[in-house]
This record gives structure tokens, C-alpha cells and sequence, in this order.
């Protein structure tokens, strides 16, 4: 049977059988030798000229060659010992070999990190580009860090529960992706944001302790740290308040974290309002590391709490046509989380009664780490005259709430329990974790810079017959001359 790479650390002196990638290959006359890569691993395989037909056919191998290998484990020579890699101080002494397939010269090497690479070469060929240490250790550490996740939160009581990829287009911050529906002809579903409404209606249907590792989708303008695609680590507890759930969260990151090898630079977490961040960092999301701390890969973690709720800023948008101001023209207010949040206690009255809406604070905290905003969540309304408020002052009318979350209304009208959560970034975290600044660098498939999603040539043209179906025509634009 197979054996990998890592094992033959305690097979010394045993016949084997190895299957993988031929990663280099060295001829140094009568004896060839190759690094063979498998999933945990290289080992050095030994081919001499003793057995003509074998070191025959090591001698057409080429980089990337998947072969099947049988022989036996030895001791390398103390000269030879390879200190770099886990097995360099063994080697395999080839008896017999397959070629299970071959490979065309490589786009690019693989003994590098690849960052001098071309992204837009690399993520054409990105199953041979995640080939490379860096990219196994991260999608590698990916999966552990999600492991690590679920096995907390199932330790907690909660629920994993998946909620619908197709949904309502609603206003809720960035532009949805959306998607014709063929049996309702003209109509759209949207490919969601986040599971926000779902995980709050999960809440009404008393599950108490919800979780889901959620694909989000957003058609928003690409950056080093944002895609068309994230995954979120996506949470909601009922019958808690904001210092309760913030002390439940902290704990699973800290716990995640640290069960990884990672040391945390303050616990508990330092807790700083938004008004003193902005005083004294200039911006929400901030770095509290000193040198040591970013030479030694210390993660600083801290809490963000008090945000205004609404802003009469530009930029903003609550859903309704911006004007030239940028502002929406339902209102000269937007929410600058969303608007399903909760105020503060204290503030509730004003919210309700239209009054000093610019002073009103929120109960959303956000978590941020080396500079970058980690999570974001809230205690959120649990009531529905609140949420009607929360539209009131965004400048809906009644009908305009009930057509777009009327169902939200109704379902905090029976017997909705007082409820919070948050959701964390999957790929912000990783960037945090591993110090890469590209969000490309930690998901396996991401989009390009230009908008387009790696290996697959999408988006693209479809068929004729499948716009006809879903009753969509193309209108082109037409070239000025």
C-alpha cells in the first residue's frame, strides 16, 4: 500500500511504495536523484545506473511527472543530511517506478513563493500554482483554522444550520449579485451578502445558538482585501447582551488562535469606542502592534464599540436613487452598519421618537487585529416597532417597508427573543494569521484583479437559447463615431 512522504521517517530499512509529483531532478552521472512531493511532504529518491532499465526511465523525468514509486528506506550518508526538509535524513532507494502521467513544461517554478509571478498568470493556472509550500500551508491552515471553529462552537451548544443562496435583493450596502428566475419571467433573485435576515429568522424559530460557515457574495469595487466572493464564519445567540456576546466571541478566537500556535498581545481584549479610535488612530480598524510584535507574528486584537448608528455623510446609500450629492434621495440619513441593529438602551426612545438622530449610538462591535477589521456584529432589534423606525428615519414610507422586509416586520411580531451575533471574515482572519496582504493569497480560487474568476474564463457569453428561455434580452451599447 501507499505510503507518504512523512512516514518513512520510522520505515528505515522497509520496502515502500510512494505516489506524487516529481519536483526536481538532479543527474549526477550514474546516479540520478529526484525530490518526490506528495501532499506532506519531500522525500530524495535515488536511482543508480546499476539497473539499466529503471535509471532509463528515471532519466525522462521531468518537473511535475506524477510517478509511483516502490523501494527501500535508507539512512542518507551524514554529509548528505538535508536539515531544510522533515525526511532529509532519509532517502528511498528506487526499485521499480510507473509514470502515472505526464506534464508539459510548468507555467512558471515552484520552488519560489511565486510573489514575483504575474497574478494574472498565476490564477490562469492556479491548480499548478497551489501546488507550491506556501499555498499548501495556507489553504492548509485554512482548513485547520475552520476546524478549529466548528469544534468550539459545537462545544458551545450551537447549531450549524445552511440558509438559501437564493434570495431577496434588498438594501443593505453593497450591489447584489442577481440571478433571472425562469419559471417567474422578469423576476430576480439575489445571491446574498450575508445570511443576515435568515440567521435573525433562525432566532425567531428558537434555536438559540446558530452558526454557519457562509459563502457572502457582493458586486462590490475590488481590493487587496475584498473579492466578489468571502466566506464568513457567520454567528447569532438569543437571549444575550452585547458584553456577553462580546466575551463568547473573544473566547473562540482566543481559543482558535492559540491552539494554532499564535500568542495574542493583550487579553482581555483592549475595548475602545469609535469616537476615541477616530481621536487617536484616525480610522476604526487599527494596528496596536510595536515592532517586536509584527517581527514575532503577535496577533493584537481589540474591540470597536459606540458607533453612530445613522450618518448624513456622503457616499452613503439606504437603498433609494443617489442624488449629486451622493446621499440618498429617501433621505439625508443612512445606517452605517445596517439597519437591522439595535441602539444602545439609552437611545431606544430616540430612535422611536425621531428625535436627536444624529446622536444616536448603536449596540454594533466590531473586532479588529493588525490593522484590519476581523468581524462585525450587533445586538440587533428585536422589536418591531423599532426596525420601522430604523426605515422611518431612512426615508421609507410604510408600504416601501412592508414590500421590502415586511416578512422581517411579521416575524419580529411573534414573540421574537432579544438577540445578537457577528460575523467574521474567513479570509481577513487568514491574512491576519499568515501576513499576507492579498486576499487571493489565502482563498484556493479568487477573483483576478479585473473582476474575473480564476482558471474559468467567466464571466462569459451564454447561448442564445438560454436568454430566450429566461426572457432576457442584450442590448448593446452603441459606438460613438
Amino acid at each position: 500500500m501507499r505510503i507518504l512522504t512523512k512516514e518513512i521517517i520510522s520505515k528505515e530499512g522497509e520496502l515502500v511504495e510512494l505516489s506524487g509529483w516529481v519536483s526536481v531532478r538532479r543527474d549526477h552521472g550514474k546516479i540520478i536523484f529526484i525530490d518526490l512531493r506528495d501532499r506532506t511532504g519531500i522525500v530524495q529518491v535515488v536511482f543508480i545506473a546499476k539497473d539499466k532499465e529503471l535509471y532509463s526511465l528515471a532519466n525522462t523525468l521531468r518537473p511535475e511527472w506524477v510517478v509511483k514509486i516502490k523501494g527501500t528506506v535508507n539512512k542518507r550518508p551524514e554529509n548528505m543530511i538535508n536539515p531544510d526538509i522533515a525526511t532529509g535524513k532519509f532517502e528511498l532507494l528506487a526499485e521499480s517506478m510507473e509514470i502515472l502521467n505526464e506534464s508539459i513544461t510548468p507555467p512558471f517554478p515552484l520552488e519560489t513563493d511565486g510573489r514575483e509571478i504575474d497574478e494574472e498568470v498565476r490564477l490562469k493556472y492556479r491548480y499548478v500554482d497551489l501546488r507550491r509550500e506556501r499555498m499548501q500551508k495556507i489553504i492548509r491552515l485554512r482548513s485547520q483554522f475552520v476546524d478549529r471553529v466548528r469544534q468550539f462552537l459545537f462545544k458551545n451548544d450551537f447549531v450549524e444550520i445552511e440558509t438559501p443562496m437564493l434570495t431577496k435583493s434588498t438594501p443593505e450596502g453593497s450591489r447584489d449579485f442577481v440571478v433571472p428566475s425562469r419559471l417567474h419571467p422578469g423576476k430576480f433573485f439575489a445571491l446574498p451578502q450575508s445570511p443576515q435576515q435568515y440567521k435573525q429568522l433562525l432566532m425567531v424559530g428558537g434555536f438559540e445558538r446558530y452558526f454557519q460557515i457562509a459563502r457572502c457574495i457582493r458586486d462590490e469595487d475590488l481590493r487587496a482585501d475584498r473579492g466578489f466572493e468571502h466566506t464568513q464564519i457567520d454567528m447569532e445567540v438569543s437571549f444575550t447582551t452585547r458584553e456577553e456576546f462580546m466575551a463568547l466571541d473573544e473566547a473562540m478566537i482566543t481559543s482558535v488562535c492559540e491552539s494554532l500556535g499564535y500568542k495574542i498581545k493583550e487579553k482581555p481584549f483592549p475595548i475602545i469606542s469609535y469616537a476615541d479610535a477616530m481621536k487617536k488612530h484616525g480610522a476604526d480598524k487599527f494596528d496596536l502592534r510595536d515592532e517586536s510584535d509584527k517581527e514575532n507574528g503577535v496577533l493584537a486584537f481589540a474591540w470597536v464599540v459606540d458607533f453612530p448608528f445613522f450618518s448624513s455623510g456622503e457616499g452613503f446609500s439606504s437603498g433609494g436613487e443617489k442624488n449629486e450629492k451622493g446621499k440618498s434621495s429617501r433621505s439625508e440619513w443612512t445606517f452605517t452598519h445596517n439597519p437591522f441593529s439595535m441602539p444602545i438602551p439609552e437611545h431606544i426612545d430616540w430612535l422611536v421618537s425621531g428625535k436627536n438622530i444624529g446622536e444616536i449610538l448603536t449596540s454594533q462591535y466590531d473586532l479588529v487585529c493588525n490593522g484590519f477589521e476581523v468581524g462585525g456584529g450587533s445586538v440587533r432589534a428585536h422589536r418591531p416597532e423599532i426596525l420601522k423606525a430604523t426605515f422611518k428615519v431612512l426615508g421609507y414610507s410604510d408600504k416601501e417597508t412592508n414590500e421590502q422586509f415586511g416578512h422581517m416586520v411579521d416575524a419580529l411580531s411573534q414573540g421574537a427573543p432579544p438577540h445578537g451575533g457577528i460575523a467574521h471574515g474567513v479570509e481577513r482572519l487568514l491574512m491576519t494569521l499568515t501576513g499576507e496582504k492579498y486576499l487571493r493569497e489565502v482563498q484556493a480560487f479568487p477573483q483576478t484583479s479585473s473582476g474575473r474568476t480564476s482558471v474559468m474564463d467567466a464571466p462569459s457569453d451564454i447561448y442564445p437559447e438560454q436568454l430566450k428561455e429566461l426572457g432576457i434580452a442584450i442590448e448593446k451599447k452603441k459606438k460613438n463615431i
